[in-house]
């Protein structure tokens, strides 16, 4: 009675999801350097969680301190949800010539795209709790990899490596105190690339301070 209780409560889950989460099987940490980083935005119709959706995702990979800008990610999604205000901010219009997918073949393709990586976004925590929202629509399970906040690193490394003190960073900020081209900015993809190049700077200014360890970087 009780096994067949557990059978009905057991979730079963798609086969691209649990080709993705078998790859988060204990193994030794790759050093920083040969780690594969994945900076990731996405656009949206709002900032509520559960009643807003990702209109795009933009994503590129990263390692050994070589950007993959010849693999970017460039995700649109069909919009069921459809804000006008939002459009001067992002660009994107409901009826544009842009070619959409489905939030869940979204769903397969990135997560086909960021495997196991370290995922490094700016203002982290809204783009991970939109990302968990859209899987959870799905039925499926929140993001398993390690996620790292470009804004809350540059705080807290600013008595490091800074010598500006503000208590809230835009990537615009970033962008100007580390010298970092604004391409594309308020697009998905143009906001990865930006964010990668300003993670890569923090990280050349910690190794040059010795603080480039994982215990830093990760350390909430």
């Amino acid at each position: 009675m009780k096994l067949s209780w557990f059978n009905k409560k057991r979730k079963e889950y798609p086969d691209f999801w649990h080709i993705y989460s078998n790859k988060f099987e204990k193994q030794p940490r790759e050093t920083i350097q040969n780690t594969r980083f994945v900076a990731l935005d996405t656009e949206t119709t709002g900032f509520n969680i559960k009643e807003d959706r990702i209109l795009s995702i933009g994503a590129v990979a990263f390692s050994n301190k070589v950007i993959q800008v010849n693999n970017c990610l460039e995700l649109y999604l069909k919009q069921d949800v459809f804000k006008p205000e939002t459009v001067k901010i992002h660009g994107l219009m409901k009826h544009s010539d842009l070619e959409k997918i489905t939030e869940l073949e979204a769903i397969k393709i990135f997560l086909d795209y960021i495997k196991d990586a370290v995922l490094i976004a700016h203002h982290a925590n809204f783009d991970k709790n939109m990302l968990n929202e859209m899987l959870l629509r799905h039925n499926l399970g929140k993001l398993k990899n390690t996620f790292i906040d470009t804004g809350f690193l540059y705080k807290k490394s600013k008595h490091i490596i800074y010598q500006n003190h503000l208590n809230h960073y835009t990537l615009d900020d970033l962008c100007r105190e580390l010298n970092v081209p604004k391409v594309d900015r308020h697009t998905a993809t143009g906001d990865a690339l930006i964010t990668a190049f300003a993670f890569l700077k923090i990280l050349a200014r910690l190794d040059k301070k010795k603080e480039l360890k994982w215990d830093y970087l990760l350390k909430s």
